[in-house]
């Protein structure tokens, strides 16, 4: 009597270290989604040597290079610039604004801020890129 095995092969993936490259890649876009901030316009900021990070908390106002004022991605008039800044600052407690000027801006228009910062007791830090 010829008794026959049951020896048929069975393909096979193995997905044990998929789950562990999902995992990476699901970590890696998790960090990087919370260090990419939201309320920044882009600018090709003035360029220093040492280029220090400033808490997300803060107020950010952005110049355009067509002399557009934002405040935290809002667009504002610069005859109500003042007003809105002293708003913003109520609300929130934090006298800290991060002025983003673009690199070819006049100086005229940066000290034109500033004296709104000094009008208001407001601290003011310039953004650079390194």
């Amino acid at each position: 009597m010829a008794i026959k095995r049951n020896k048929r092969f069975h393909a096979e993936i193995p997905t044990s270290s998929l789950s562990d490259i999902m995992f990476f890649l699901f970590l890696f876009f998790l960090i990087i989604s919370t260090l990419a901030n939201p309320n920044v316009i882009k600018l090709t900021l003035p360029k220093a040597a040492s280029n220090e990070s400033t808490n997300k908390d803060h107020i950010s106002l952005s110049v355009t290079e067509d002399k557009l004022y934002y405040i935290d991605k809002q667009e504002v008039a610069f005859e109500n610039l003042e007003q809105m800044l002293l708003e913003k600052t109520s609300v929130s407690g934090d006298k800290t604004v991060v002025l983003r000027v673009p690199a070819d801006n006049k100086v005229q228009d940066l000290v034109d801020l500033m004296q709104i910062g000094v009008k208001l007791k407001l601290n003011f830090v310039i953004a650079t890129s390194k």
